[in-house]
């Protein structure tokens, strides 16, 4: 392997593939078409929120020193409803006015008591039945004050997001353009979904996790036809590949035999950064570039492969495009069952968890096999071990929530 570094730690890779950073243009997209996407900018808002003190209730804005001793009867003198323009309203001592929830609080009021709390004489006077409240009113600016920073680069624009962004007096936002992926399967064996199997096959998935993957982190995947075993027609898929996209990600080939020939072709024609993590499941996964493009290799097996996109993949993307997510929530689990760990990888197998009112407990109900898709279909967290670290029963772990 020379001078190419060999069996890294998870740490080490994902710094080696750090230092190869995907360079990405910006757009501007409508809100209603930047759903999912990074922001690429930090915004700042237009205005302030709220843009004027207003009512968080139904009821009737006074005083409040006119409500010290309930029950207090109070003259009716105006209406504030949401978009009443009030410029010219005051309330007198004695006085109150009926608001409703929104609406701006009309001059001399400082609270607000809620309707249910008040007795209405024919709409002239009105029985407070307890004193009122200053907190019902939502002042100026409290959420939101023109020119404050509400939202950072690499923030990933979730509904609540793309509300605020409204809020803040945005029609439109900058957003990172969406990486196009390449997806290359390799192998002799591998046949699209709903063809008839022959003896010896096996139907293609890895692809589509990885695309399932890559849409997760906001991205655009292209799937290409899986790539037989000949060093010709694989590197035809991945010039291809660097012609039409940003990034190339090929499932099987990385290991040492014979017929690897991910790894054998980016030996003698590509520029490899790593080869072979620290890891479990996926420890052959490579790094490097194929005619300037970056290119993750990732194991064939099902597993390995989804692990390694999420440990190491994703979060170079992340970089890349300064995203601050999407990204699992690491908790700490404690384990009902033993888990087997190694002393010189970090290990990451499939569990369940239970809520309890002990905490969370994680169980290990699959066998764990590399091949084995299911126990991660059904798994809802990975074990982060750390290399040489125990994972006995009643041991509490941290683990990451798919």
């Amino acid at each position: 392997m020379g001078e190419v570094p060999y069996f890294v730690s998870l740490d080490e890779a994902v710094r080696i593939a750090k230092q190869t950073p995907l360079t990405l243009d910006n757009e501007t997209l409508s809100l209603d078409d930047a759903h999912g996407r990074i922001l690429a900018t930090d915004l700042t808002s237009k205005v302030d929120d709220p843009a004027f003190d207003n009512s968080a209730m139904d009821g009737f804005a006074m005083r409040f020193e006119d409500t010290l001793n309930p029950p207090s009867i109070l003259k009716i003198t105006g209406l504030s409803q949401a978009g009443s323009d009030i410029e010219s309203s005051n309330v007198e001592a004695g006085c109150a006015y009926r608001i409703m929830t929104g609406a701006p609080i009309p001059k001399g009021a400082d609270s607000i008591l809620q309707i249910e709390l008040c007795e209405v004489d024919e709409q002239q006077s009105v029985t407070l039945l307890q004193q009122s409240k200053k907190h019902f009113i939502r002042k100026k600016g409290e959420n939101l004050q023109k020119g404050q920073v509400a939202l950072s680069k690499g923030s990933i624009l979730t509904p609540s997001k793309i509300g605020l962004c409204a809020t803040m007096g945005y029609a439109e936002v900058p957003v990172v353009t969406r990486a196009k992926v390449a997806i290359i399967s390799t192998g002799d064996e591998l046949v699209s979904p709903g063809q008839q199997l022959q003896p010896g096959q096996l139907y293609e998935s890895n692809s589509f996790g990885l695309a399932g993957l890559v849409k997760w982190l906001g991205h655009q995947p292209h799937r290409f036809n899986a790539v037989p075993d000949t060093l010709a027609e694989l590197r035809t898929a991945l010039d291809q590949a660097a012609k039409t996209c940003d990034v190339i990600l090929t499932s099987g080939g990385v290991s040492m035999g014979d017929w690897d020939l991910v790894r054998k072709i980016m030996e003698e024609e590509g520029d490899l950064k790593f080869w072979r993590v620290k890891l479990r499941p996926g420890s052959p996964p490579l790094f490097g570039t194929w005619k300037g493009t970056p290119i993750f290799g990732l194991p064939g097996n099902p597993v390995s492969s989804h692990v390694v996109f999420r440990m190491i993949v994703a979060p170079w993307l992340r970089h890349s495009t300064s995203a601050t997510g999407p990204i699992e929530t690491q908790v700490r689990v404690k384990l009902a069952d033993k888990i087997k760990s190694t002393d010189d990888c970090t290990t990451l197998r499939r569990i369940q968890i239970h809520n309890t009112e002990e905490g969370l407990i994680g169980t290990q109900n699959s066998h764990q096999g590399s091949g084995n898709l299911e126990s991660l279909a059904s798994a809802d967290a990975l074990t982060l071990l750390q290399p040489g670290q125990k994972a006995e029963v009643g041991v509490w772990i941290d683990a990451l929530i798919l």
